[in-house]
């Protein structure tokens, strides 16, 4: 089954246009992205929007560490796709040792 993407996407300074150039670019974000984990906390939902919360940990393929957070709100279609992403963002590199997030599956424990 083919993933279907809204017709644009934005990161940072670059914006995707089409499902297959942003199925394209997420391919090659997940690719750079290992051992990735990562929480969510579901502020509100009504109708056709949903707000919330989220952290993760990843590394490189160098081995460096990052911790990034975002506060975001998403908007969808009558069809599911999703037609508004407000984000806001920040990563920053981590020592390994400061690494919070360490459970064995990528989905984080339901007690975390």
């Amino acid at each position: 089954m083919k993933r279907r993407y809204a017709r644009h996407r934005r990161n940072r300074a670059a914006i995707f246009q089409g499902s297959d150039r942003i199925a394209e670019f997420l391919t090659r974000k997940w690719a750079r992205i290992l051992d990735y984990r990562w929480i969510k906390e579901l502020w509100a939902f009504h109708d056709n929007r949903i707000a919330g919360r989220f952290a993760c940990e990843y590394h490189n393929d160098s081995g460096t560490w990052f911790r990034a957070y975002s506060n975001e709100n998403w908007e969808f279609r009558s069809d599911g796709l999703m037609q508004r992403r407000i984000a806001s963002m920040n990563e920053h590199p981590i020592c390994e040792g400061d690494r919070a997030f360490r459970w064995a599956s990528p989905v984080h424990p339901y007690d975390h």
